[in-house]
């Protein structure tokens, strides 16, 4: 059906993946409870591209590929392992600041408008989107398995809708809620330190998580 095999357990299998935490949703989320609803849209709009991308080879046969061979998968892996690694340092450090400025009056006031800005949420949930260690095992081990033979373009859009459709709301949930902590980010420079902290440290786990997966 749609050039779907078994869609019953490819939707349920979805809807465990993206309920899983990974990068991309973390991002999101810390994004739109720094920053609010807007740039939370702008960090998911980039996380949607990146699936695309990544649909869009699986369905070129790059998936296979990079399952066939060791050495081009572990060059993506470490590659994206380094990236996460990058951003949970950067993190770590910006929670650091934070942490030594909680008692001065005009840090509690209000955020650096600065740092928001040169953020670009949207080419850095991009990147963590293709990087992303869940995506990655999801389109090269789970994704195809249920695209029918008889019909495979229709079958790699139809899963690809349906991965998409389940995204968009899974991130607009976490968007809502994490406008929600804007405010109290805002008041609470310590809160924002450690919710910041933790997303840092979460970072170096999902680092690590990507440089020993296999296929």
């Amino acid at each position: 059906m749609f050039g779907v095999i078994d869609l019953p357990t490819y939707l349920a299998g979805l809807v465990l993946i993206v309920l899983l935490p990974g990068p991309n949703s973390l991002y999101v989320l810390s994004v739109a409870a720094r920053q609010g609803i807007r740039a939370g849209y702008t960090a998911a709009a980039g996380v949607w591209c990146g699936d695309t991308v990544l649909m869009t080879l699986s369905a070129a046969g790059v998936a296979s590929l990079l399952k066939a061979n060791a050495v081009l998968f572990g060059i993506v892996k470490y590659a994206g392992a380094g990236y996460l690694t990058w951003l949970a340092i950067g993190m770590l450090r910006a929670a650091w600041t934070m942490w030594r400025s909680r008692k001065q009056e005009a840090a509690e006031q209000a955020p650096a408008p600065v740092a928001a800005a040169q953020e670009r949420p949207y080419r850095r949930a991009l990147v963590i989107s293709l990087f992303n260690p869940k995506a990655i095992l999801f389109f090269i081990a789970f994704f195809v398995q249920f695209v029918s033979e008889s019909n495979p373009i229709v079958g790699f859009v139809t899963l690809g809708v349906l991965a998409q459709l389940a995204s968009v709301l899974y991130l607009s949930a976490l968007i809502f809620g994490g406008s929600r902590l804007a405010a109290a980010f805002r008041r609470r420079r310590r809160l924002s330190a450690g919710a910041t902290s933790t997303a840092g440290v979460l970072f170096l786990g999902f680092a690590v998580k990507l440089s020993l997966a296999s296929v």
